[in-house]
């Protein structure tokens, strides 16, 4: 028999009820019972970033964390950073330097990213480098996302 867990949550500015087992993962939750299939399910083990979403403002890795941890927070996925300030830039600068390619890191890298960008990081590609290096992409090679941030924190100081 399979324990459940209510939660109550707000969601990309939705508040979310729910009844959820108690080791159904958040990613899981916001892609199968939401519909907000945006955040990817990639390894299952927290290594690859595609799952990263963002947890009361800090980036997470959604197939780590429990839907049941998430109870009273505010979760903001991928369909929900268009709200979130310096996103729209952002999103904008990876469209520019064709930093999307395939698409299944996408929402991770943008996720990270934004924290980065939103914690006052510098446009210092080796800190950029560092920061995103626990999201694996397999087609741009990093550097077009690299100058993307660079080009949205840039961009943000004029």
């Amino acid at each position: 028999m399979t324990r459940t867990v209510a939660i109550d949550l707000t969601v990309n500015g939705e508040r979310i009820t729910a009844s959820v087992p108690s080791r159904l993962n958040l990613v899981d939750f916001l892609r199968n019972d939401l519909g907000l299939t945006g955040s990817h399910v990639g390894c299952e083990h927290g290594v690859c970033g595609a799952c990263t979403l963002t947890v009361d403002g800090v980036a997470v890795r959604g197939c780590l964390m429990l839907a049941a941890q998430a109870n009273g927070c505010t979760v903001t996925t991928v369909e929900g950073l268009s709200d979130q300030g310096l996103s729209t830039a952002l999103q904008a600068a990876f469209t520019k330097r064709n930093a999307l390619q395939c698409g299944f890191c996408t929402p991770g890298m943008l996720a990270s990213a934004l924290a980065y960008v939103n914690a006052g990081g510098t446009d210092d590609r080796d800190a950029i480098r560092a920061h995103i290096s626990g999201n694996y992409c397999r087609c741009t090679g990093y550097q077009a996302v690299v100058e993307a941030i660079c080009d949205t924190i840039k961009e943000a100081r004029t």
